[in-house]
């Protein structure tokens, strides 16, 4: 009907700490206007980049409205009737002959949404199957802060207005965080003081009193430098040692070497060692962790160290002060129904996804069945996971789009997108949760994730609860906390509720959630930062405020990635010029763009290329785990600058 125009609230589902409240006016089946919610207390009224500009992808023409079949070295529409009809009969010719250890069901975080869980307990109720372990994004970090405390979790969002002093390590928030802007202006304004601590010189900058660039990797130094200055100087919380286990082993650490040493190996001044001193012994101050710096191998010691600075200076388990890597997005949400790792009969460690598919015997991988992600590009070792995908017999993508990973599938299975959800979503940067709602809905011959499972559970011999619509799942979703103001009438009266069952101050009375109730200090580090091989510069790949991951459009995947590095690291090459980034693993074609803010030694690229394009840095990127969390090291990379 021409002339119908109506504006819907929803959620964005995205991989981002934010998880905002979306008013998306749609006219004539069209979305029109994207905002962000004004009465979302995170939200307040505005929107990243990114999502700002995803009417384009929801109107894409290269949007997937049937079901694909590959045939030699492309693909034909088929129906959803023979698509699943051949699915289910090779998942059970393949389950009866080598059991359901050889199917591999992967899911990543393409979509937050929690209904996506639904698919993960199908593959169990079959199964169970192989499923991964650790996570790419943030296994070091969430491993490193479960061993110091018990569980990776922050302080209320808007604490954040009792500290004194805020300390954004490695953090990026106009990429990563944008809805962080407005309140970390407002506290600067109230007198906080702000310091930015990352290798890499950004827009980050603008926002802070002071700014130290270290080199990268040297967190460890840059630690134990300032923790040295706090017990020399007797400026350490008093009574540290009795809510800290370890507490004489980590001062044992940061004595073991004099401050000179430290700023020398951090490559920052002593007097910057003596300025976090003072803001973390002045506070109550306040760490927000990026999540750059736990994707090294030495991921999880990093922020370990963090922890442990923060344990002993006393910012923790108060009002204005704490390590923020992560609130826990789940925890208001029932989802025992999928049990996970704990019936898994075999994982595969995310970061090792192509090298583990291509050793997996006894028995081998002969299915996977992918969805939420774009592993061919977006994990480590890029072109062993696309082989490892093109070499099983049946691989079947669930997404919208002929991803890099969808163009290895036999079957691509064509599903909804953001503004066409019908879920849960919780946040990993507060606590609010939100209900999404579809604004529009999808194109005939798409099928929303959970659907396509409940059409497949009747060919593989399983009914209920996969047959069950998405009101029912969201209602067995929230019956944790419907009783305490979250119920899913509740969250439809609201733009988003605050999840009941998170504190404002987490670990309040410093009481930890460890066997002893008390901190755990880490008790090893080694503070010596990667060494660059003689001739070679250190990739760093970066999340950008232009797209999220490899969710783009093709025209915006034309020419060669731009590399951006010191003037001093570009081999005499000029501004502009093609090169090569080349190592072990491949080659990638870059335009170079010289920047003398960037420290000498790095070549900065942003993540999220594609592998068809020839734009994914992660073709030179070694599949390897962290030291703990089976995290990814993308940032362990290193890499020589010839001339194109």
């Amino acid at each position: 009907m021409l002339g119908l125009m109506a504006t819907v609230r929803t959620s964005c589902n995205r991989d981002c700490p934010d998880a905002c409240s979306l008013l998306v006016t749609v006219e004539n089946g069209r979305v029109t206007r994207l905002r962000g919610d004004p009465d979302h207390p995170v939200t307040r009224g505005f929107l990243c980049e990114r999502t700002t500009r995803f009417p384009e992808r929801q109107h894409d023409p290269a949007r997937l409205t049937s079901p694909l079949r590959r045939t030699g070295d492309g693909f034909e529409t088929v129906s959803w009737d023979e698509a699943l009809d051949d699915i289910a009969a090779q998942l059970l010719a393949i389950r009866e002959e080598s059991g359901p250890a050889a199917i591999f069901a992967y899911r990543c975080g393409g979509s937050m949404g929690l209904m996506k869980h639904v698919t993960d307990a199908f593959f169990e109720a079959f199964g169970p199957v192989t499923v991964k372990s650790g996570d790419v994004c943030s296994g070091a970090g969430e491993a490193a802060q479960e061993a110091d405390f018990g569980i990776s979790e922050s302080n209320d969002f808007f604490d954040l207005r009792n500290a004194r002093s805020v300390l954004l390590w490695g953090k990026n928030p106009h990429v990563a965080s944008v809805h962080l802007l407005p309140l970390l202006k407002e506290v600067r304004r109230s007198g906080a003081r702000l310091a930015l601590i990352d290798p890499v010189h950004h827009r980050g900058t603008s926002l802070v009193d002071h700014y130290l660039q270290p080199r990268p990797g040297a967190d460890v130094a840059l630690v134990l430098g300032v923790a040295r200055r706090l017990f020399e100087t007797d400026r350490h919380e008093a009574d540290a040692a009795e809510y800290c286990d370890n507490f004489d082993t980590f001062r044992t650490l940061a004595m073991a070497r004099n401050t000179q040493e430290w700023a020398a190996l951090a490559e920052v001044e002593t007097d910057e060692l003596e300025l976090l001193a003072t803001m973390l012994a002045e506070g109550p101050a306040t760490i927000l962790v990026g999540w750059g710096m736990q994707r090294r191998a030495n991921g999880a010691a990093i922020v370990r160290a963090v922890d442990a600075l923060a344990a002993i200076s006393g910012n923790i388990g108060r009002p204005g002060a704490g390590v923020s890597f992560y609130s826990r997005r789940r925890q208001a949400f029932d989802t025992s129904f999928s049990q996970g790792l704990a019936i898994a009969p075999r994982t595969i460690p995310e970061p090792l996804f192509g090298p583990g598919i291509l050793a997996a015997n006894d028995p081998p991988i002969r299915a996977c069945w992918i969805s939420s992600g774009n592993p061919a590009c977006m994990l480590p070792d890029a072109n062993a996971v696309a082989e490892a995908l093109r070499t099983r017999e049946l691989t079947v993508v669930v997404d919208s789009f002929l991803t890099d990973t969808a163009a290895c599938a036999d079957y691509v299975l064509p599903t909804t997108t953001m503004l066409e959800e019908d879920d849960l979503l919780g946040a990993y940067g507060h606590h609010w949760i939100t209900e999404a709602r579809p604004a529009l809905p999808p194109p005939p011959g798409v099928l929303a994730d959970h659907e396509i499972v409940a059409q497949l559970a009747p060919r593989l011999g399983l009914g209920a609860p996969f047959t069950d619509d998405a009101e029912a799942w969201k209602e067995k979703m929230l019956s944790r906390v419907a009783g305490q103001g979250a119920s899913l009438a509740d969250l439809r009266e609201k733009p988003a509720v605050r999840n009941p069952e998170a504190a404002d101050v987490v670990f309040a009375e410093r009481v930890f959630d460890t066997p002893s109730g008390k901190a755990n200090l880490v008790t090893e580090l080694d503070p010596d930062p990667p060494e660059a091989p003689e001739g070679q510069l250190m990739l760093l790949s970066q999340s950008t405020s232009k797209t999220q991951a490899s969710q783009t459009r093709r025209e915006e995947q034309q020419g060669p990635l731009v590399a951006r590095l010191h003037p001093d690291s570009a081999a005499g090459l000029d501004d502009g010029a093609r090169a090569e980034l080349v190592n072990e693993l491949g080659r990638l074609v870059v335009q170079l763009e010289l920047d003398a803010k960037q420290r000498p030694g790095v070549v900065l690229v942003d993540k999220g290329g594609w592998l068809s394009a020839g734009r994914c840095a992660n073709v030179l990127v070694a599949a390897a785990c962290t030291d703990h969390g089976e995290g990814a090291v993308y940032l362990d990379t290193f890499v020589t600058l010839v001339p194109a």
